[in-house]
């Protein structure tokens, strides 16, 4: 297939490519780059929103925040970019976040390959020709030989199908799909139904305002201080001279996340330890310098919490001691003290959350024992009867993750197999990279890859880089096609169930198994030995040759 020039398909919404990608996010972005600057193919990115962002451009909503530290959270594909880039705090916000992915975008001259405003419908594959056809909503048609899909693991929003939904005669929203418009809450009555990460970031801010602010819970989580700051003089500056050597570090620990202490900041202690091997007194100790510190070290404070439901439950007791801290009433502190083990739902960093439950205008409901019966055109009805009156309904009912961005596009593959009919009975995937018989078409943050569980860029970076060395690795010997075999497949998937088994992260319903969505197969849907482990496991699969994979020699194209 002939090269063609950046150039000449900048401004087409439709022609031949050697890579498509779809979705302008981190990952969209980094692989746009690569492939087109080092590697010197012809790309089009296929991006929904109107500018680039991704998870960043959509979730606009009030109190939006990275759970990531800032000095961390940038991509490392050119280091003039992350030296003059300078965020404000510790956890950036998503305004802050979005202004990095536009100087990003300018920086590297990237919008020029990017069609924006455009939503894929479907990919198909030839088997003729070893090539993909893209088609979106508008009837655009792109063909590619490499189909790489960067949509994202939590891209596609959650919205329960309530009776009445469309009967209310107020506001609604929802945190995945926020407006570019102001919202204001100052004065009304505010429904949130939700309290998973967005609705713990989003709930701070209409308590602000909102005369009423109703927060409709169903499952209690583990919610742990961010202890976000302004980063102080100096602070940046030193990680920025030190990013070559830091980068290399942080992509040994397991969630290549790092923890940076200053010396106002009290000892964080390092996980070394089980949770078993100290007194209750250290262990009371290492616990209270992680809340005190904020962010995930609480998490990692010892080498069993996220292992065993001996350990998981002392630290959800710690938690649940925290929370009895900060509420009043006691009967509200019962709702807010999960039932779920720690780890086995994502663990949320907050600012202040629980203390909001001590204004006079916050009530917390609990719909798990009388849950939501019907939306009506005032507010909502609970089994009990109770009617709800509010102004407005933010929707904080999180993702169809992981499976949900490739499964609403028709994506045929080899002998004309349906993605979505594929995973009728839960999503399989080789190195959570590719499908069988879904040849060359590439997954980053998909089904059975660490991508959720560890520094998302990281991660994604990871991805970028073994896809575009393998492309590259095809071409160089003339392949035109790559595609897990089935066994290969099933051998990753079982391998991934057991990491699974093996932890508490089974022990729970939550996004990680698909829980949260109605008729979705029951399936553990990430690796869970770590971001190390995962690079480890995927590069040796590359180093031998793409062990596990199909290769068909080129052929002539019509």
């Amino acid at each position: 297939m002939d090269m063609v020039s950046s150039e000449a398909a900048g401004s087409a919404r439709t022609g031949e490519f050697d890579v498509v990608v779809i979705g302008a996010g981190f990952a969209g972005l980094a692989a746009l780059h690569r492939l087109r600057e080092r590697m010197g193919y012809s790309v089009r990115v296929i991006e929904a929103g109107t500018q680039a962002g991704g998870t960043w451009y959509w979730n606009r909503y009030p109190g939006a925040r990275c759970d990531v530290e800032s000095l961390q959270y940038s991509l490392a594909i050119d280091d003039a970019i992350q030296q003059e880039w300078s965020w404000t705090e510790r956890f950036a916000t998503q305004s802050e976040i979005l202004e990095y992915t536009q100087f990003v975008v300018d920086r590297l001259d990237l919008a020029k390959d990017i069609d924006f405003q455009t939503r894929v419908s479907s990919a198909v594959y030839d088997d003729d020709t070893d090539s993909w056809t893209v088609t979106t909503e508008g009837g655009e048609t792109y063909s590619c030989r490499w189909l790489i899909m960067a949509a994202g693991p939590l891209s596609t929003p959650n919205i329960p199908d309530f009776p009445g939904i469309g009967d209310f005669k107020g506001e609604t929203y929802h945190t995945g799909m926020w407006p570019k418009h102001a919202v204001s809450f100052a004065g009304t009555r505010v429904a949130q139904i939700g309290t998973g990460s967005s609705g713990v970031q989003i709930a701070q801010e209409i308590s602000k305002d909102a005369a009423k602010h109703y927060v409709l819970q169903r499952t209690a989580h583990h919610i742990i201080p961010a202890r976000n700051r302004p980063l102080l003089e100096g602070e940046q500056e030193e990680i920025k001279a030190r990013y070559p050597e830091l980068r290399q570090f942080w992509q040994t620990l397991i969630g290549a996340t790092f923890y940076q202490s200053l010396p106002s900041d009290p000892p964080l202690v390092p996980g070394n330890k089980s949770i078993f091997d100290v007194t209750p007194e250290e262990r009371k100790e290492i616990f209270d310098n992680a809340w005190a510190y904020g962010g995930y070290g609480f998490q990692r404070a010892f080498t069993d919490t996220l292992k065993t439901i001996e350990a998981s439950t002392i630290a959800g007791d710690y938690i649940a001691d925290r929370i009895r801290d900060a509420v009043k009433d006691l009967a509200v502190v019962e709702k807010l003290i999960s039932s779920q083990y720690f780890g086995t739902k994502r663990v949320i960093l907050d600012t202040n959350y629980y203390e909001i439950f001590n204004q006079d205008n916050v009530e917390l409901v609990d719909v798990k024992s009388n849950p939501i019966v019907r939306i009506t055109e005032k507010g909502l009805r609970l089994e009990s009867g109770r009617e709800i009156e509010v102004d407005m309904i933010v929707f904080a009912t999180g993702f169809d993750a992981m499976t949900g961005s490739l499964t609403r596009m028709d994506i045929t593959g080899r002998g004309g197999k349906v993605l979505r009919d594929a995973w009728k009975d839960g999503p399989a995937s080789y190195l959570g990279i590719m499908v069988a018989e879904f040849p060359g078409m590439f997954i980053i943050g998909g089904p059975q890859s660490c991508s959720a569980l560890a520094n998302v860029i990281t991660a994604n970076e990871q991805q970028v880089d073994w896809i575009c060395e393998a492309i590259s690795w095809l071409d160089e010997r003339g392949y035109t096609s790559i595609e897990p075999t089935p066994e290969a497949q099933e051998a990753w998937v079982n391998r991934c169930n057991e990491l699974a088994d093996a932890t508490i992260y089974t022990k729970g319903d939550s996004w990680y198994l698909g829980s949260n969505i109605p008729g979705k197969p029951r399936r553990f849907l990430l690796y869970v030995a770590g971001y190390p482990g995962y690079k480890s496991e995927t590069e040796e699969v590359a180093d031998k040759g793409y062990e596990g994979f199909v290769l068909d020699k080129a052929k002539e194209l019509n």
